[in-house]
């Protein structure tokens, strides 16, 4: 120690290190250290669940620098610096019932680094502001003092050493190799006693080279394929010789940390290798793991090694014959998903070897697989719909194995239960009630040579959304698979549905090239050549071009290019549809509640939102999601995967944002009929208010609102008023806003009289002016009425323009 003074005593049962009275340490005050840093090193264990104890749950040791704890499965290191109130933090596993050497560093400009059994684990660089540093009189505890209420450690620290600067990662390893020594350090069967030792020479163990060499090339390896490649070749090198639990536990921890980074590297582009080297990974874990459970020295009543990683919760156990009282082994012993092998399958005249995984991740990468490369029989008869893996994977494998009824509804089974982990797209889809969800309790089946998913001898006893449980005739790698499929409707609601939008859109592409028609030939009046009705004209042209695509969409069939291509286009032209919506309902606002901008800027930012924001979404959404254009059922998104939202989020965007807008125009126009009415009496001022709601809900798009409530076969209503009110949009748009739309009469009339007058080489005649009997509110013959001025009793003096409706 480079500091005299740290002693033990006892009270209370509880043991304290004292760190004298230097007020100026570089330990008691972390920022006296300077650049140099500081050093803390530890070995800790902690017993198992079975000890006599119950494990901690909050137990720790405590500074006014640091604070180690370990709680509910988290081994945590915190490092204060009261000066500017900063804390780091770093976790990691907690070690278990073997000693483990923990050492930590920390210097001002590279934070926290925590080191286990001399190898780096996990680190806080940055840190963050913290004020609630615990106990601040204690410089060391360990355990828990006067609160009787909490629970004790049930383990032991040995070996405290400070040192007042960080040390090197070539000293961190060189002390660990050096406090080790040549002797393995074995668990003390008493708690809270101090270790003991053994003959056994670790230097000279056979196992030692693999630990050390899976320690040293960790990091070392860029691609998965070859990290996997090195891992099989170490499994196939293991020597064919006993093991000692602690050598066994530190083989299983550096073998899964190796496999932990295999999984953090970056390069996991490919899906089809990526599945193929997660198989091979979980093959070469079985097989390692097999071979230490074989090997590992027998001993009464029996040897378990467990533990947890960042790959898997992990048990090798090895019992004698006639060992096992229970009914049935469980693994793992706690938590809702595990496997259950009842005692009568187990052979009671050999050593029984039992290996158990809860993989935490795997299952991530099984999110994506084809049906027709499985053994599913179910599942290959929906083989255009992909299969997910939505639980953890589990594993258990007995030797010699376990006797089991080959008949799934004899005696005895294995049970397994696992929780369901559904990503969000995963629930969505599962809860969607247009869809038909089949969940398959499978496994991987190695027998081909590569892993390949199988339901062969298991089937789904029970469960629900949120769990399944399995009964299987056999051991393996178990995950529950997940598969969903959109209900179809009847032949009779198709046709039926097909006929609709077939006439429907045929009816609105005739009446859109009509208004197309009319806009432009009557763009040379005035009161035609506004912005109004260039709004109403790119409207018109999107959806008209939405649906011819829409047509000569049906005649081609998913999957090919040409359905890719008209994927894309539909989705690029129906966005710009509902952007055009979204562009009347911003000017319908502007000339009724609130004038904003000029002509020229709208103009502007008027054709930025209609076109050019569904250009971004579509080239964002075709080039991140190519496969989800045209693929299955339609040329259209596909709606197994989420990509469906690239149309659906902007459209009910706009669906809200123009209902808001109607119901405040609405307001407005019924709030001056009612004053109309009571200053005039003109009932007539009334029916202004539903005839601008009928003209305005076609090209704000609220058709599309059933469209949205048509999910599933119960609202089947629905689907039938959406393909009428949908496929009318058109002819909606132009009998409201080109047939009996006076305005565009009067200006139809106007050009009908300018054409007459100049057939006839009329010259000096004055064109009489015309008015929109809408913009006055009045028929003609009518006393005019007062709706063309604000209520006196609003904040705003502005003109109400009515023709906008």
């Amino acid at each position: 120690m480079v500091n005299k003074g740290i002693y033990a005593t006892e009270k209370k049962g509880v043991t304290f290190l004292f760190f004298g009275s230097y007020q100026n340490s570089c330990i008691s005050n972390p920022e006296v250290c300077g650049p140099e840093g500081v050093t803390f090193s530890f070995f800790w264990k902690t017993q198992d669940q079975q000890a006599k104890y119950p494990p901690a749950s909050g137990g720790q040791v405590i500074s006014s620098g640091f604070k180690i704890c370990s709680s509910e499965g988290e081994g945590s290191v915190e490092f204060y610096a009261r000066g500017n109130s900063m804390k780091w933090k770093a976790s990691f596993s907690p070690p278990g019932r073997y000693w483990t050497h923990i050492l930590f560093t920390w210097k001002s400009k590279e934070g926290l680094k925590v080191y286990v059994n001399g190898t780096l684990n996990t680190t806080d660089p940055n840190g963050k502001v913290f004020y609630d540093y615990g106990d601040p009189t204690a410089n060391l505890l360990t355990g828990t003092e006067g609160d009787q209420t909490k629970r004790y450690v049930n383990g032991a620290f040995d070996e405290f050493i400070i040192w007042e600067r960080a040390l090197t990662p070539d000293e961190i390893e060189q002390y660990f190799t050096a406090a080790i020594g040549e002797q393995a350090l074995l668990s003390s069967t008493t708690s809270w006693s101090i270790m003991t030792t053994t003959s056994t020479m670790l230097s000279t163990d056979a196992y030692h080279p693999i630990i050390t060499n899976l320690t040293e090339e960790r990091g070392n390896f860029q691609s998965p394929s070859a990290m996997l490649h090195y891992l099989e070749n170490i499994s196939i090198s293991l020597p064919n010789k006993s093991l000692v639990e602690n050598t066994a536990f530190n083989l299983t921890e550096a073998f899964l940390k190796a496999v932990g980074d295999v999984l953090l590297l970056p390069s996991w582009n490919d899906i089809s290798a990526s599945v193929s080297v997660v198989g091979g990974l979980i093959e070469t874990i079985d097989n390692v793991m097999g071979h230490m459970a074989h090997n590992l020295e027998g001993s009464y009543p029996a040897v378990t090694i467990e533990g947890t990683s960042t790959v898997a919760d992990y048990s090798l156990v090895k019992m004698p014959p006639q060992t096992l009282n229970l009914s049935h082994y469980r693994f793992p012993s706690r938590g809702k998903s595990y496997i259950s092998i009842p005692s009568e399958a187990f052979h009671n005249k050999a050593w029984i070897t039992i290996v158990g995984l809860l993989y935490h991740s795997i299952h991530y990468y099984f999110h994506k697989i084809n049906p027709m490369e499985t053994k599913i029989a179910e599942a290959t008869a929906y083989k255009g719909y992909m299969i997910s893996a939505t639980s953890y994977l589990i594993s258990l494998k007995v030797e010699p194995p376990p006797t089991l009824s080959h008949n799934l509804s004899g005696y005895p089974l294995i049970t397994i239960q696992l929780s369901h982990k559904l990503a969000p797209w995963q629930y969505s889809q599962a809860v969607n009630k247009s869809n038909k969800v089949y969940l398959y309790c499978a496994f991987l089946d190695y027998s081909n040579g590569s892993g390949v998913w199988s339901n062969e001898g298991c089937v789904r006893e029970s469960g629900d959304l949120n769990y399944s449980v399995c009964l299987c005739n056999h051991l393996t790698n178990f995950a529950i698979l997940m598969q969903v499929v959109p209900l179809k409707l009847t032949i009779q609601h198709r046709v039926a549905l097909s006929s609709i939008s077939y006439i429907g859109c045929s009816l609105s592409i005739f009446c859109l090239t009509i208004t197309l028609v009319t806009f432009a030939i009557l763009s040379s009046v005035s009161t035609i050549r506004n912005q109004r009705y260039h709004i109403h004209a790119n409207l018109s042209f999107a959806i008209l071009v939405a649906q011819i695509l829409l047509l000569i969409s049906f005649q081609f069939n998913p999957g090919t290019v040409p359905c890719k291509i008209l994927a894309i286009l539909l989705h690029f032209f129906f966005l710009s549809a509902f952007a055009w919506m979204l562009v009347e309902g911003f000017h319908l606002y502007s000339m009724v509640i609130k004038v904003f901008g000029s002509e020229e800027s709208k103009h502007l930012y008027y054709y930025g939102i209609g076109w050019g924001c569904p250009l971004v979404i579509c080239i964002v959404s075709a080039t991140s999601a190519t496969d989800s254009y045209g693929q299955f059922d339609n040329c259209w998104l596909s709606l197994s995967n989420g990509a469906i939202w690239a149309f659906v989020a902007p459209a009910l965007f706009v669906i809200v944002v123009n209902i808001g807008i109607l119901i405040a125009v609405t307001r407005v126009i019924s709030r001056i009929s009612a004053d109309n009415y009571k200053v005039h009496g003109d009932a007539n001022a009334f029916k202004l208010t539903a005839k601008a709601v009928a003209v305005l809900l076609p090209i704000l798009g609220s058709s599309w609102i059933f469209g949205v409530l048509a999910v599933n076969v119960h609202t089947l209503v629905f689907q039938y008023m959406f393909a009428v009110f949908n496929s009318l949009q058109g002819f909606f748009i132009f009998l409201f806003h080109c047939l009996l739309n006076s305005e565009v009469r009067a200006a139809f009339k106007h050009k009908t009289k300018v054409w007459s007058l100049t057939s006839s080489s009329v010259r000096n005649v004055n064109v009489k002016p015309f008015n929109s009997d809408i913009m006055t509110g009045n028929k003609p013959g009518t006393t005019p009425t007062k709706l063309n001025t604000w209520d006196k009793s609003t904040n705003s003096g502005n003109r109400i323009d009515l023709s906008a409706v």
